[in-house]
């Protein structure tokens, strides 16, 4: 189960009101992109748009790093709206290993060890990959080049083993949702050209 755009939006107001930030209009942006794209290719838009909305609602407990992926999934689950709980998780892992996570661990080892088998044993849908996706095309600013949005992590959270190989995979989602909709999902996504000048 998934809430109601209304509601959805009522919940990320209420969660920016408790940890003020510019990660809601991230998150509203990856929600605009993710509605825009399951449009074109057979998904529905608004089940894409609330996932995408309510994707980091977790950051509403304060400033964290893993941890809002955990205190997303309980309090979706808490609101009976299981799938987008799962969002709040898959989220994070292009590669489907909790190991290759750029955030501190700031949870416990029973987290941990429930985060880590939750991602080895999900069979990733159409949804998990489009929010994995539109979370890497929107910031603060709006919609932005994959590019760009790595590096901007980048610059943050630092370099990795396996950066490359989580903007390789982040890549092909998108390839994937291009074969389906025949264009380029930048073309989808209407003044991405300012993300140049930001």
């Amino acid at each position: 189960m998934y809430p109601t755009r209304e509601a959805a939006l009522f919940e990320l107001e209420q969660a920016g009101q408790l940890n003020p930030g510019p990660w809601t209009a991230h998150c509203l942006h990856a929600a605009q992109a993710a509605e825009r794209i399951a449009a074109r290719c057979g998904l529905n838009p608004d089940k894409a748009f609330v996932c995408g909305l309510l994707h980091d609602i977790g950051r509403r407990t304060g400033i964290c790093a893993t941890r809002h992926m955990l205190d997303g999934y309980a309090y979706m689950m808490e609101k009976g709206w299981d799938e987008v709980a799962r969002i709040c998780l898959t989220h994070s892992f292009p590669l489907q290993d909790a190991a290759a996570n750029l955030g501190k661990k700031d949870i416990t080892p029973e987290q941990d060890r429930f985060l880590t088998e939750y991602i080895r044993q999900v069979t990733y849908d159409a949804y998990d990959k489009l929010i994995i996706l539109c979370d890497s095309l929107a910031d603060v600013n709006g919609f932005c080049l994959l590019e760009k949005r790595f590096v901007d992590t980048t610059r943050r959270y630092g370099v990795f083993p396996f950066t490359v190989e989580r903007w390789n995979r982040t890549f092909a989602i998108k390839e994937e949702f291009e074969q389906r909709i025949g264009c380029s999902l930048y073309t989808l996504l209407p003044g991405i050209e300012n993300c140049l000048y930001t």
